[in-house]
Parts: C-alpha cells; sequence; structure tokens
C-alpha cells in the first residue's frame, strides 16, 4: 500500500501550519522509543533537524533554503519548547507574552502592547503548550481546576486558563523577567528616580527601616525590592517568601521559600502564611515577602514589630495611601477580633516607609513618591510625602515629561539612620529633578 501523498493547501498560513504539523507527525513516527527518549540528550538536536530535512525533501515540497530552515526550527520549538512562543521567549526585548486565545497573541516590548502575527493552529494547539508547560513541574490543570501558575525553567511566571473558566479557549499569560538586572546606575539613567531619592532609600535600608513597596502590575515592584536589597549587609540572614519566586536577591546569606499549591487530593497546600510564620523559627535578620496579598500580612506586621526590622514587601495599590489601608484590610481578613483601631496603630508602628511606583502609558516606570508613615491622630493615619513625581504632559514623541520634587518634609526617621551611621545632606529634601523627552 502506497504511501498518502501530503496534502498541501493552497497558500497563506493555513498551508504552513498543515506542513509543519504533518512533518512533526511523520518525524514523531520515524523515531524510535529510544530515539523519543533521548530527545533531551546534547546533539539531538541537530540529529531531528536532519531527520525534518529529510522529511521535506522525501514529500517534494517547494521551499526556499529559507523556507526549510524556518519549518526545521519551527518543529523542533514544537518538539523541544513551547511551539510558536519559543522565539518569543528568546528574545530579551519582550517582557510579557499574553495569548488571548489561539489566534490572537500580543508582546510587551518596551513597556508598550502590541499585537503579534503569531498565531496557533488550533486551541487543541494551546492546550497542548499548557500541558506541557504544567507537567513539567508536576502540575495539573483540566476542567476540576481550570486555572495554574506555573514557573519556566528560566523563571519566567506563566499563568493559564481553560475552558469552562475562559470563554475564548486556552489563554496564557507569561511573565518574563531579565537576565540582566537592572543596576542603580539603570534606575538613575532610566530617570526611574534621582540620585537623591536612592540615597535616601539606601539609607533606610541600612538603618532597617520596614519598607512595602507599592503599585500596580507590571509597574516595577519585584525590581525595587531587588534593588533595595542591594543596600542590605552581607552578615545579614535574608529569609525570602513567595507564591512564585521572582525575587534576585544578590546576598549570599538567603534562604528562598516559595509555596505550594494543593495537590490532587485537594490538600497539601502550603500558603504563604504558613512559610512567614515557620520563617520566624529560622532566625532572620529580615524577612522578604514578593506579595502580600492576605492574611499572611497579619504575620508580617507582628515580625516587623518583633526583631525583624528592615523587613520589606510589596502590595498592588493605586497610593501610598491606599498601600496602607490594603494593608489594613488584610490584617483585618486573618483576625477579625482585634479591633480597627489596634490594627491601625500596630501597622503605623510595623511600616516605616511606603513607595509607590508607577508605570506610565508611554512604558516608563517611575517612583510617584517615596512617603513616611508618621502616626495615628483620631483614628486617621498620617503619612508625608518625603519626594514625588509630578507628571506635566507629554512630548511630541509620545513621552511623559514633569519633574521629580522634594516636598520639603524632614522624615522623623532621619535620627535613625544617624544611628546607624548614615548622614545625609539635608539638601536631597529640596531639590527639583525635570524629566524631559530624550
Amino acid at each position: 500500500m502506497g504511501t498518502r501523498p501530503m496534502v498541501r493547501p493552497a497558500s497563506g498560513a493555513d498551508r504552513w501550519f498543515v506542513v509543519k504539523t504533518q512533518i512533526h507527525s511523520k518525524l514523531l513516527n520515524s523515531l524510535s522509543p529510544d530515539q523519543l527518549r533521548a530527545l533531551n540528550k546534547e546533539g539531538v538536536r541537530e540529529q531531528i533537524g536532519n531527520v525534518v530535512e529529510r522529511l521535506v525533501t522525501d514529500e517534494s515540497i517547494p521551499m526556499t533554503v529559507a523556507e526549510r530552515e524556518k519549518l526545521i526550527e519551527e518543529v523542533l520549538d514544537e518538539v523541544f519548547g513551547l511551539g510558536p512562543l519559543e522565539p518569543r521567549l528568546k528574545d530579551p526585548t519582550i517582557s510579557d507574552i499574553l495569548v488571548n486565545g489561539f489566534d490572537s497573541i500580543y508582546v510587551e516590548r518596551g513597556g508598550r502592547l502590541v499585537e503579534t502575527n503569531v498565531r496557533f493552529k488550533d486551541q487543541a494547539h494551546v492546550r497542548m503548550i499548557i500541558d506541557r508547560i504544567v507537567s513539567n513541574i508536576g502540575r495539573r490543570i483540566d476542567d476540576s481546576s481550570p486555572i495554574v501558575d506555573a514557573r519556566l525553567p528560566d523563571g519566567s511566571r506563566v499563568c493559564a486558563v481553560i475552558p469552562p473558566l475562559s470563554l475564548i479557549g486556552p489563554i496564557l499569560s507569561i511573565r518574563r523577567f531579565g537576565k540582566k538586572l537592572l543596576t542603580t546606575e539603570d534606575l538613575l539613567k532610566n530617570e526611574t528616580m534621582t540620585t537623591g531619592m536612592l540615597d535616601f532609600l539606601a539609607g533606610c535600608t541600612e538603618a532597617r527601616l520596614n519598607i512595602v513597596v507599592s503599585g500596580g502590575s507590571g509597574a516595577g515592584k519585584t525590581t525595587m525590592l531587588n534593588t533595595l536589597s542591594r543596600f542590605i549587609p552581607e552578615e545579614e540572614r535574608i529569609v525570602t517568601i513567595e507564591d512564585t519566586a521572582e525575587l534576585q536577591i544578590q546576598q549570599s546569606h538567603i534562604v528562598r521559600l516559595e509555596t505550594r499549591p494543593m495537590n490532587i487530593e485537594g490538600a497539601g497546600a502550603i500558603t504563604q502564611r504558613d512559610l512567614v510564620i515557620n520563617a520566624l523559627r529560622m532566625r532572620p535578620d529580615r524577612i522578604i515577602i514578593g506579595e502580600c496579598r492576605g492574611a499572611e500580612a497579619l504575620d508580617m506586621m507582628q515580625a516587623m514589630n518583633t526583631g525583624h526590622d528592615g523587613s520589606m514587601t510589596t502590595c498592588h495599590a493605586n497610593s501610598a495611601r491606599d498601600a496602607f489601608s490594603r494593608l489594613e484590610t488584610m490584617v483585618m481578613m486573618a483576625s477579625s477580633s482585634i479591633p480597627d483601631k489596634v490594627v491601625r496603630q500596630m501597622l503605623t508602628s510595623a511600616v516605616h516607609i511606603v513607595i509607590q511606583v508607577i508605570r506610565l502609558n508611554d512604558g516608563t516606570r517611575k517612583i510617584l513618591s517615596i512617603s513616611e508613615v508618621a502616626d495615628v491622630e483620631d483614628e486617621h493615619v498620617n503619612m508625608e510625602d518625603i519626594f514625588v513625581f509630578e507628571r506635566t504632559g507629554m512630548s511630541a514623541r509620545g513621552k511623559a515629561v514633569g519633574k521629580f520634587r522634594a516636598t520639603g518634609y524632614r522624615p522623623r526617621c532621619m535620627d535613625r539612620l544617624k544611628a546607624y551611621g548614615v548622614h545625609l545632606s539635608q539638601a536631597i529634601f529640596s531639590e527639583e529633578m525635570e524629566v524631559k523627552d530624550k
């Protein structure tokens, strides 16, 4: 019985998908079980390329050399990687990959979302890639558990949602983290902050003030935590707690903890609160929580108030005052028996500095404000802005322009900074720096 000839669609993307799918199928059928088991061994990529080249030749498909190389590379991505997403994962300029159904893929590049011409073959193709991601880390996604958070080998964070929760088929969001850590020089060059602001934050970190970084999604909260951690003395022991490991702390004496979701039986989950409670038994000098989003805020607050000064966390909020209110709410979620007034006083004692970060619509990220938590007066928390960014408009090229400005307020924590040997010029609390389109 003769070999059934390959179906060749007329032209366009559909033709390319059918060719690639049939080449992929023939490739897998042409390999023995032993060869399939050895797919991850060194040098196999070249062997696979040779097999693909032979199959293309055998089918006599009219292709240019460039098309053939592209086909080989894409089939290899299907075998080894995440299919059509693989080239995007190799692009260092892309920070987010968003799959909104099989035929709609966006990427964020330079802080701006742009639609790509990349697509999957169909919804089953997207589901296959999602299954590959979650199976590699021992997780599952199905009708009983249609949402999963995972992490790729390179550290990228993945969130996948499938029907019935998603009405447009399987969807996928990948947040990538650059291999190059942004230095303080990079942040100053990008005008994320001024030199005076950096000196003040460095001093606050060295003087073991408790710091909360707040902002929206993708505003740069994790980057700011990484930056602040550079000023932690090397001799201190740091314990980090995260839902999905993202922090890139540079100190040598660091213990990294990550939560665990429930297993197939619906048991075995380890929450951030569990890890915070356990971390207190691990003799930490500082505890860094990647993001406070629930009841762990109570334990974090207690840790800050009981000898773990210099701890840090992030939370989602639109302003520094909103961040403080959110922390109040999260503490109350953990224990409704604590009176509101007591929660407010405990938080005021625990949190010293709130840094608000923002991503502007031109893609740039800036510190919007640095505020000090002062005291509680008539059940109202007093917060004083030390530095602010005032946006004044947009340039002709669509770039945000404005100025960083010190408010003139002298922080109460200055005496503590001096006690730790940090001496700052008073001039930084009265400076201004204009941000222009370069």
